[in-house]
């Protein structure tokens, strides 16, 4: 049996997550547009030209998952992937490993994603404001277990 469209592209996102150089998650995410055909990728990971974490960790490395944030040096797959893509207004749907922080939230809602599509869930804080963003802008927002 062929793999609904949202398996496929989680799936694909777990392939682009194992390039991630952050040593304590490993994020990978791929914007599509509305015929199925990928704009971009992207993975969490340090900016350009600095040393990456699983060579030498940052300072966020040492704390447990979600928190010292503000000591991790990683761009957020999400980031990546809208740095990446050619026009922002292409986007139809975001397919990510976890769900997406807060600020990539805000972020994508300045593009035409109008779905999003995880893998799992990650850090419940913000949630309600997370979902409140989206109700408002009109954007799905699925987690699905595709292991």
């Amino acid at each position: 049996m062929r793999p609904s469209w949202d398996t496929y592209f989680l799936k694909l996102a777990f392939d682009v997550s194992a390039r991630a150089t952050c040593s304590r998650r490993k994020v990978g995410a791929i914007l599509v547009n509305a015929c199925h055909q990928i704009l971009s990728t992207g993975y969490n990971g340090s900016a350009s030209g600095l040393t990456n974490c699983i060579e030498h960790p940052c300072l966020g490395a040492s704390y447990e998952s979600g928190k010292g944030l503000e000591y991790c040096e990683a761009i957020h797959a999400e980031q990546n992937a809208l740095l990446q893509c050619a026009d922002v207004y292409k986007i139809h749907t975001l397919y990510t490993t976890t769900t997406p922080c807060l600020y990539c939230v805000k972020l994508l809602l300045n593009t035409s994603c109008s779905r999003i599509v995880s893998s799992s869930h990650y850090i419940a804080h913000h949630d309600a404001a997370k979902a409140l963003f989206l109700k408002k802008a009109g954007t799905e927002w699925n987690i699905i277990d595709i292991q």
